[in-house]
């Protein structure tokens, strides 16, 4: 399935001629379209694994469906579990799905635990920083898209390159953490790490810390995901060499240059639906920021006037409810964009 890239995915569909086909934003004779095909395509009788890549809130139906399902997912659409983490165990618990982090960093955990979310004491998540780890608050503010999707150590796309220049990605990654692997608030860090050759520590009860490490390469945690338990060799990995990594150096994360980080570890300990009105709020803003509508500093603003408005007491029991906040946080946020009061 593909969002709006017609000419690849037929492409694709002629080499490999696969039994479905599904394109969200637009139809084409012979393919099942619109926003329902991810998840018909996640619920397909023939699919064993799932692998969603979907950005943003689009991608939670479809995880939710696979995991009752009964599919493995292969997650790397953190959104998902930070809108409806509890949600995602209730239809893994109801359907005998299960959930195999994608993101290189829970990867890291997840390997580092042996599958087995037990005897851990804490998680510290790595970040690359972004492109302006080394900038002050005011050039920060000021950023331009440009600069924004200039990521030092990954290639992504625009949404989830400005969110890694914010830090809402970490932020994103630790609520994710929260729910994949049964970590309190309190259990889950993250430190600043430029070369992004660490991927994650685990500590455990004992005092003992693993770590994983590799080059910045998506095809290793991906490959993971689908093998796992089982580890199939591959030889187009860059195996790794600690002369070539070099020394390896870890900073805090600024919080006063990047409020949106701080804003998205609060909304994951207020729990309910705060997690998914930072998220909304994050799309829109980073939307606008995209569109040149609004600068880079406005996005933190238009988060933070958003989960000010939000009511905490909201929870997130049902498909509906996490459907409500989200709608009510996006209108919040375009109000936001323009200045205006709720």
């Amino acid at each position: 399935t593909a969002f709006g890239k017609r000419d690849l995915l037929a492409l694709q569909d002629r080499a490999w001629d696969p039994d479905f086909v599904g394109l969200v934003s637009e139809k084409v004779e012979g393919w099942s379209t619109g926003a329902e095909c991810l998840v018909e395509a996640a619920t397909h009788p023939d699919v064993d694994i799932v692998v969603n890549g979907v950005v943003g809130a689009a991608g939670l139906e479809a995880t939710l469906a696979a995991l009752r399902a009964g599919k493995r997912v292969a997650l790397a659409n953190k959104e998902a579990l930070v809108m409806a983490g509890e949600l995602a165990r209730c239809a893994a618990s109801e359907g005998g799905g299960e959930i195999i982090p994608v993101d290189s960093e829970h990867s890291a955990v997840f390997q580092c635990l042996g599958g087995r979310a037990t005897n851990f004491s804490r998680i510290i998540l790595t970040a690359s920083g972004g492109p302006f780890h080394t900038w002050s608050a005011a050039k920060v503010r000021r950023a331009t898209v440009d600069q924004a999707l200039n990521h030092p150590t990954w290639s992504m796309g625009k949404k989830i390159s400005v969110d890694s220049a914010t830090l809402v990605n970490k932020a994103l990654e630790v609520i994710e953490a929260h729910f994949l692997f049964g970590a309190g608030y309190d259990q889950v860090t993250a430190v600043v790490h430029p070369q992004s050759i660490i991927h994650s520590f685990v500590e455990f009860t004992d005092g003992s810390v693993l770590a994983q490490l590799g080059f910045p390469n998506m095809e290793l945690p991906i490959l993971y995901a689908l093998s796992h338990p089982d580890r199939l060799p591959d030889d187009g990995t860059v195996r790794f060499d600690p002369l070539v990594a070099g020394t390896l150096t870890f900073e805090p994360i600024r919080t006063d240059v990047f409020p949106a980080f701080g804003l998205g570890i609060a909304a994951g300990r207020a729990g309910g639906t705060a997690p998914t009105a930072f998220n909304a709020a994050n799309e829109v803003a980073v939307s606008a920021f995209l569109a040149g509508r609004i600068p880079f500093g406005r996005i933190a603003q238009v988060i933070e006037a958003t989960l000010t408005d939000h009511d905490s007491r909201r929870a997130a029991e049902s498909l509906a409810a996490v459907r409500d906040a989200d709608a009510w946080a996006r209108r919040r946020a375009q109000l936001a964009l323009t200045g205006a009061a709720a």
